[in-house]
């Protein structure tokens, strides 16, 4: 029995592994087409997409799905992507694996790279900042002409009426963006992330609503469902737990999976010293007026 070795999306070596073993990896969208595989005997590690006739159809010659394969792969063009090969009546008890449509789909079994906390803080800055400045125009204007057109200047139902336009701004803009073909709101396509489901697909305009309202879970618990993004691992809030969302690199589940980055990036790392600036800013502020409170109190 010849013994295999593969690398993983991470360049990692593993194995010895039977022809067996390898067949059951590719039908499981675990071992893509560059990937490299090694055996005794061969000069050096070669791609699977060159090996798969050698490995599935010689390891089973009467199986139909393991022909099918190896032709798919032979005719695959040699341009980097990832696409899943053909398979004759796939396993039942297989993955899904996603189907690349015409004019752009979701890719899966390739390496996905996981939004960290910080690139998810610099995009919620952004996304607030923007909704902070867009909702408060507006939210004035609308205040003026409904306390003005029906009498309530001084009362607490337009604070109300206010509060809950903002409340629904957020929503729907969140709902829209995470949603639309982009994926992301302003804030995640500045730092080059965004949202899908845990399958890589798009998510539904309601879902997003519904991501959205999860957030407040995340926020009444002192902020650990937030928190949890650092340490899960798949980078989940707790929101994305319960909506079934990830949040990942505007390229995962895409043609060019290779084009991902694991790196913070610039507009990360320039928001993110703003913002911390502004914080510093705001505690010394604090600290400055406590002192002068209590220099008065004496």
């Amino acid at each position: 029995m010849t013994d295999w070795y593969y690398s993983d999306a991470q360049r990692q070596q593993h194995g010895p592994v039977d022809a067996g073993e390898l067949a059951a990896l590719h039908n499981k969208g675990l071992l893509t087409a560059d990937m490299l595989v090694w055996r005794e005997g061969m000069s050096g590690w070669k791609p699977w997409s060159e090996m798969i006739r050698e490995v599935i159809a010689g390891g089973a010659p009467e199986d139909p799905r393991a022909e099918a394969m190896a032709r798919a792969a032979e005719a695959a063009p040699n341009d980097g992507a990832y696409r899943p090969y053909a398979i004759v009546e796939p396993s039942p008890y297989a993955p899904p694996q996603a189907q690349v449509a015409a004019g752009g789909g979701i890719v899966t079994g390739g390496h996905v790279v996981y939004a960290g906390f910080w690139k998810r803080v610099a995009a919620s800055v952004i996304d607030n900042f923007l909704l902070g400045i867009v909702g408060g125009i507006i939210g004035g204007v609308l205040g003026v002409a409904i306390g003005l057109g029906a009498g309530l200047e001084d009362s607490p139902v337009l604070d109300v009426m206010v509060n809950l336009f903002s409340i629904a701004l957020g929503a729907v803009y969140f709902g829209w963006m995470h949603s639309s073909e982009h994926q992301a709101s302003l804030g995640k396509m500045a730092v080059g992330i965004k949202v899908v489901r845990t399958s890589g697909e798009r998510i539904s305009f309601a879902r997003g609503i519904g991501r959205h309202f999860a957030t407040i879970l995340s926020a009444i618990i002192l902020c650990i469902g937030y928190l949890m993004a650092a340490f899960t691992d798949r980078k989940q809030a707790l929101h994305d737990m319960i909506c079934d969302t990830l949040v990942v690199d505007k390229h995962a589940f895409t043609d060019h999976p290779e084009w991902q980055s694991e790196e913070l990036g610039t507009v990360t790392i320039v928001i993110l010293v703003l913002f911390g600036l502004m914080l510093l800013g705001l505690f010394a502020v604090i600290m400055i007026a406590g002192a002068a409170l209590m220099g008065g109190m004496r």
